[in-house]
């Protein structure tokens, strides 16, 4: 053995170590570059090329990016910036566009006066898509020429040329690329409404920039009428716009959107924010326009000034009485939407995937700004700091509820020992890793699925009837209902500033309704809690929804199950439509006898569970469709139906 060992040692010498040449590395390794190969991961390269021309639009050169999702489903981005330079880059002796493009680190972005501040990868973003392209194409406008040059699999196909000429005045960037089916295995096919969730926010952030989206494609259904679908974007008022986009469907307290703008250390900050009559609070951080959805310093800036400055304003006014206790950061957020926008010459993230903000200068930016022009702001509006305290005032009594109601479930649970609620049946295996509790709407099914389940992983909790809109109420509401507290109960992590992800019970949370218009009302309500009260449990991917069939057919003393209209035509194509058939449609889980139950929806082995995903660029539109299904606002919500229903399948009325 000891032999063995000192062989493989000797073995590990100099020729054991690679170097991969040009842009191999990316090709070896694209989740270090672009975090995923999945979906997520093939959109990001255009939001590179994208950050490229943003980048122009920020240093003062482009008003206008389109993006275009060709035929043959490649995608183009042309610009009307100042175009990438054509000329020699004497580090490297070649054309500076060629160093752009296949060596990575190669940019204006590192201090030579190309950009003030960039969004982008690190600057690796054109020479990462092009690596990870079959092909990538590049043209440049410069001085009445067209410049282009043609890459594949991130090498150089020829010198950089002049294809023609262009206008005198014409100038800009223009990318066509093909992702390389060989990386991304998943899905190389682009999805026009992922595309526009992410430019519109870059619309959003960059005041007075437009982007085009365009799909060429044609619609198989859309016959000879079809057209190429445009969307464009563009706010003269920036991230104000922004947070009335994110309004839109709620009922905001005042009118005004507050906007603030100033510069401090070399930091340009922008902060937007506007109350509404929700009990939710949607922050939003970006730096150089990029998400920073664990926010950061800039954000921990925003939150001081704000709690320290509406209390200040509050006790000088007499609001907030002499023996009160201050409000809380959370009282005055409820129902707060903002957004927090930094600009700054190096940004250090913490993490490779830019989640958080680490730059101190940003807080003392960000709580300067902010402090001086929010002062003076509420001086001169004392109505709207008067409407903003009031619900703040009423937001702090809640959660002084809330938190007595807390602390008597504690109590009682230290009394009761395990302090489970009464109606689960829970596993007997304790590693959590091992174990998955189902939500079950009714007794009847929950008495299925008790006598299907697996005892010693599978835990049955069983509903009854609808639980609380959690999007109509405060969080000693939430304590106060009966279903609401089961479900915290037995998931163990707590809810809000509660929540501990460490003390989850269960690695999988499965919701399993009726195949029907209440199991997916059900549904939607237990999603809106999740969501609102315990988001991690969804963005760490333990949130499932169980899919029970909709049809049995039974046939010479065989049983198909079919989960969905087009499945149980399949299988009439194959065995036969005949009288012999005996079709079952299912009205409800309680329908099925237990066996049943295991057999379609409950064992590993078989069941078909999707997985409730929630990626970070995503939120703030999540956010808007939580509110729509389940605000007040009647007339949004039936306008969702409307544009959502040719979606829906197998609706039972």
């Amino acid at each position: 053995m000891a032999e063995a060992n000192n062989q493989v040692q000797h073995e590990y010498g100099g020729d054991q170590i690679q170097i991969l040449e040009g842009l191999e590395a990316v090709r070896r390794r694209p989740g270090m570059y672009i975090g995923t190969t999945a979906s997520r991961g093939l959109h990001h390269l255009v939001y590179e090329i994208v950050d490229n021309a943003v980048d122009e639009a920020l240093a003062g050169f482009c008003d206008h990016i389109e993006v275009t999702i060709n035929e043959d489903n490649t995608i183009t981005v042309e610009d009307n910036g100042r175009g990438i330079p054509v000329d020699i880059n004497h580090k490297a002796g070649r054309p500076a566009v060629e160093v752009v493009f296949t060596i990575l680190h190669a940019g204006g972005k590192f201090g030579g006066g190309g950009y003030k501040v960039s969004g982008g990868l690190h600057g690796v973003g054109a020479s990462v898509v092009n690596a990870l392209s079959d092909w990538l194409e590049v043209r440049v406008y410069h001085e009445g020429k067209v410049y282009e040059q043609r890459y594949e699999r991130g090498h150089v196909c020829y010198d950089l040329r002049i294809a023609g000429d262009c206008e005198e005045g014409k100038r800009g960037t223009w990318v066509r690329f093909k992702p390389d089916a060989t990386i991304f295995t998943e899905t190389t096919v682009y999805e026009f409404d992922v595309l526009k969730r992410r430019l519109r926010e870059m619309a959003f952030l960059t005041k007075g920039l437009k982007i085009t989206l365009t799909d060429l494609r044609k619609d198989p259904e859309a016959g000879d009428v079809w057209e190429p679908h445009t969307e464009s974007f563009c706010y003269e008022g920036g991230i104000s716009e922004f947070v009335t986009y994110l309004n839109k469907h709620k009922a905001p307290l005042y009118e005004q959107v507050m906007y603030f703008e100033g510069d401090r250390a070399n930091v340009h900050v922008e902060v937007a924010l506007q109350h509404n009559d929700s009990y939710n609070e949607s922050i939003y951080t970006f730096v150089n326009n990029i998400n920073t959805p664990e926010g950061g310093t800039h954000l921990e800036g925003f939150k001081t000034a704000l709690t320290k400055i509406f209390n200040d304003y509050g006790r000088t006014n007499k609001i907030i009485k002499e023996n009160d206790d201050n409000l809380s950061g959370e009282d005055i957020r409820e129902g707060l939407t903002a957004i927090i926008s930094v600009k700054i010459d190096d940004p250090q993230f913490e993490g490779q995937t830019k989640q958080k903000l680490g730059n101190s200068e940003a807080r003392t930016a960000v709580n300067s700004v902010f402090s001086e022009q929010l002062t003076y702001f509420l001086e001169q509006n004392p109505q709207v700091a008067k409407v903003i305290l009031e619900k703040a005032v009423l937001a702090q009594r809640a959660r002084d509820a809330a938190r007595k109601a807390r602390d008597l479930t504690r109590r009682k649970s230290a009394l009761d020992g395990m302090g489970l609620p009464g109606k689960l049946a829970d596993c007997s295996d304790k590693d959590p890793k091992n174990c998955e509790i189902f939500i079950v709407e009714g007794d009847s099914a929950g008495g299925s699925a008790k006598s299907a389940r697996q005892r010693a992983t599978q835990a049955i909790l069983p509903l009854r009837g609808k639980i609380l809109n959690v999007e109509k109420a405060r969080e000693d509401k939430i304590y106060g209902n009966a279903e609401i507290k089961a479900m915290i109960t037995a998931f163990g992590t707590g809810i809000h500033q509660d929540f501990d992800i460490t003390k989850l019970r269960y690695d999988k949370i499965i919701i399993m309704t009726d195949a029907d218009v209440d199991g997916a009302h059900i549904a939607t309500l237990m999603l809106t809690f999740l969501y609102r009260f315990m988001p991690e449990l969804i963005k760490t991917g333990h949130v499932y929804l169980a899919q029970p069939p909709l049809y049995k057919l039974e046939k010479n003393k065989k049983t198909w199950y079919a989960y969905s209209d087009e499945e149980l035509n399949q299988i009439l194509t194959e065995v036969g439509r005949d009288n012999s058939n005996k079709i079952q449609r299912y009205k409800g889980l309680g329908e099925m006898d237990p066996e049943q139950l295991w057999e379609t929806t409950m064992d590993p082995e078989r069941r078909i569970l999707l997985r409730v995903n929630l990626a970070e660029e995503e939120e703030s539109d999540v956010d808007i469709t939580f509110t729509t299904l389940m605000g007040d606002n009647v007339e949004p919500r039936r306008e969702f139906i409307e544009k959502n229903a040719r979606f829906v399948k197998n609706l039972d009325i």
